[in-house]
């Protein structure tokens, strides 16, 4: 069986840089809908949202690493905010995004290691670096970003569930 040299990456940005996650991770994207915020939940957290009866907790990377959102376009326009629907090993969380760039296949020998500090996030949140064009490509990964525990404390309203009992 001949070994997968590539990965499609679902590209966004935040801030001022162009980020990845595995497309096998992204569940949808979808438009910024009403989110009601979650008492006692992390400062990253901007609340929980209902898709398809679905409740689904959103996460703010802008918060959680320190990223300025991105500036309203040259021409005036506002940028399309939107949001990420991850599957997290069965769980689903959605991230803050500031605008959806696309699908892009990338070999994996272009992927390098990140540089000690990007844009805020620690190297330990990022799977590699992909050089594009004039700009670089963070591939990150969202199961060191989010784990499972995480979530199901945050779906729990911010108390675990040993806590609880």
């Amino acid at each position: 069986m001949a070994e997968n040299t590539q990965t499609q990456q679902v590209t966004f940005q935040l801030g001022e840089e162009i980020y990845g996650v595995d497309i096998m991770d992204v569940k949808e994207i979808v438009k910024v809908t009403a989110v009601r915020p979650i008492p006692n939940a992390p400062y990253y957290v901007e609340g929980i949202f209902n898709l398809r009866s679905e409740i689904i907790p959103v996460i703010n990377l802008h918060k959680r690493f320190g990223i300025k959102k991105m500036a309203v376009g040259e021409d005036g326009t506002e940028f399309e905010g939107g949001f990420i629907i991850l599957n997290i090993d069965g769980m689903k969380a959605g991230i803050v995004i500031d605008r959806v760039a696309r699908v892009v296949t990338i070999e994996k020998d272009e992927i390098k290691p990140p540089p000690q500090m990007i844009s805020g996030i620690g190297t330990e949140y990022i799977n590699g670096v992909v050089r594009r064009d004039s700009s670089y490509l963070i591939l990150l990964d969202i199961r060191k970003i989010f784990n499972a525990k995480e979530l199901q404390k945050i779906m729990n309203g911010g108390v675990d569930e040993a806590e609880a009992e």
